[in-house]
């Protein structure tokens, strides 16, 4: 399946890569091998940007959110002024499930895995003395997105901020939670629509990308990496079918898809796997899919550093392997990237950890040499192969996706949920059999217990003074007001092609909060639940 190469001989026995890929003793490139496109050019397997680095460093852009919008407005401002260059939300559990605190099934959860985000006034807090014409965000929010959009475009309207000049992304991919992450509202077709809706609406965001489509959470749910890549882009290819059913311009909203890989441990293999990706969206998108504009065929990505591989056991180690992932996103090509920190695997991060963390990219960014020159490793004889052994397996994936009636198909039939299951088990299998080494937990391991580390501690309190939040909100509000609003979504949501997110602007606006719009969306469009796969 390579586009412009013929693969490098491989000589000398083979062990295979974390995710199976054939590894030869030495790669030395006896077979005649065609030049490599300059970076910039399609299919871009060097990078979307002909200067890369030169140009312009990828976003430092570490992952935060923990407590109140208090706590995490504080954790945000120093990270700021620590050296980082793009923010990123981490919501808590009721968040992502579309439930304001004071739900009961919110209890023991609010402000604990993530900031509690339940109003367009905690949304405000969570962005004080942050001007966000100033700074790029993140949010990783999926079935509740749209809600958390219009809070977002709310602060901007009271911070006096024009919508074009908002710059940021929202995770907003549905499909992936029904594979792997598991956090959904409504079943997949409504999802859908909501998603497609924000394509059409995201004109009037010009600079916010209104999804990014995340292999992340399939490779932290045990798939490989090649999985991974195959996965995650035929989840783009869906939503870029959905966008074309729904009568959009492919070259109007493809621009605006961005997507979000693992960088896991085993180095070489990362690096081959942004590459691979990049050659496959572009000739699908070119050659499925009509997309004429350069910019729909540039696969765009934000990458984070793989929290599986951080282990409890010697949690310094975590460091390294840290690093490590970080330089295989950089000489893969990415974007922007989040560098974990050493505690994770134990609690969310001191700032402690998270400067560690962040100094790290700074290294690698202005010590390490290595954004001097775009794609170094480009032209290794063994990248160039692995890269084409990458491409090869995504493409049989995806072929056998398409054969089994497309990613909804496969959804409900559970295949990939047993695809990654396996893949998991074997790495666990592997790595109890001491096969696979890991530093600490099975080889170099220390007698008596791990030397402990500071670990954030979350506030009790937080909880009780997040639920006080909410009722107050909800008793200072004009409700025949609210009422229309909440209303006028439901009857749009129970009209097929009705647009949905000029109404979730206007509930937001008549101080409807999280839970309220989500449930309003429920009455019309049901709730999901899952079918037993194995």
């Amino acid at each position: 399946m390579a586009t412009k190469s013929v693969r490098p001989s491989g000589k000398g026995p083979i062990e295979p890569s974390l995710s199976g890929l054939p590894v030869h003793l030495l790669y030395s490139g006896d077979e005649p091998r065609a030049p490599l496109e300059p970076p910039g050019v399609y299919p871009y397997t060097r990078g979307i940007h002909d200067t890369m680095y030169r140009g312009r460093l990828w976003t430092m852009r570490q992952f935060a959110g923990f407590g109140s919008a208090q706590d995490t407005n504080a954790r945000f401002h120093y990270l700021l002024d620590s050296g980082q260059t793009g923010l990123s939300v981490a919501f808590d559990m009721p968040t992502l499930m579309g439930l304001d605190a004071d739900h009961p099934l919110a209890e023991g959860e609010v402000g604990r895995e993530g900031v509690a985000i339940s109003t367009a006034d905690d949304m405000a807090v969570l962005f004080d003395r942050i001007p966000l014409d100033q700074v790029s965000t993140s949010m990783t929010i999926n079935g509740p997105a749209p809600v958390l959009w219009a809070f977002y475009l709310a602060v901007a309207d009271a911070q006096g901020v024009p919508w074009t000049k908002l710059r940021g992304t929202l995770q907003t991919d549905i499909l992936k939670e029904y594979i792997a992450q598991k956090e959904w509202l409504f079943p997949p077709a409504p999802s859908m629509r909501l998603i497609t809706d924000m394509f059409a609406f995201s004109p009037q965001v010009p600079q916010f990308n209104p999804i990014s489509v995340s292999g992340y959470h399939i490779r932290e749910a045990g798939s490989t990496a090649v999985q991974e890549l195959a996965f995650t882009l035929a989840d783009g290819f869906a939503y870029v079918a959905a966008g074309i059913k729904a009568g959009l311009d492919v070259d109007e909203f493809a621009p605006r898809i961005s997507f979000f890989f693992n960088a896991h441990i085993d180095f070489f293999e990362e690096v081959a796997k942004y590459r691979a990706g990049r050659r496959i969206w572009a000739r699908r998108l070119r050659d499925l899919y009509g997309a004429r504009s350069e910019r729909s065929l540039k696969l765009r990505f934000h990458t984070q550093t793989a929290g599986s591989s951080l282990t409890a056991q010697q949690p310094e180690n975590n460091i390294v392997r840290t690093a490590l992932e970080a330089l295989s996103a950089v000489l893969g090509g990415t974007q922007s990237l989040h560098t974990n920190s050493m505690d994770e695997v134990l609690a969310l991060p001191t700032e402690k950890a998270v400067t560690i963390a962040l100094r790290t990219q700074q290294i690698i960014a202005h010590e390490s040499g290595v954004a001097r020159t775009v794609d170094p490793l480009g032209g290794s004889y063994f990248v160039e192969a692995l890269t084409d052994e990458m491409e090869r397996a995504a493409e049989a994936y995806l072929d056998e996706i398409d054969q089994l009636g497309g990613v909804l198909a496969c959804i409900d039939s559970g295949y990939f949920q047993r695809e990654i299951a396996d893949a998991a088990y074997r790495y666990q299998q592997e790595t109890d059999s001491g096969q696979r080494i890991v530093v600490g937990v099975n080889r170099f391991t220390e007698d008596g217990e791990t030397q402990p580390i500071d670990l954030l501690r979350i506030d009790p309190a937080v909880e009780q003074m997040q639920i006080e939040r909410v009722r107050t909100y909800k008793a200072h509000r004009h409700q025949p007001a609210l009422g229309r609003a909440l209303a006028g979504l439901k009857e749009a949501a129970a009209q097929a092609d009705a647009p949905l997110m000029p109404q979730i602007v206007a509930a937001v606006r008549a101080k409807a909060t999280l839970g309220e719009i989500s449930g309003a969306l429920k009455e019309v469009f049901g709730t999901y639940r899952e079918r037993p796969v194995f």
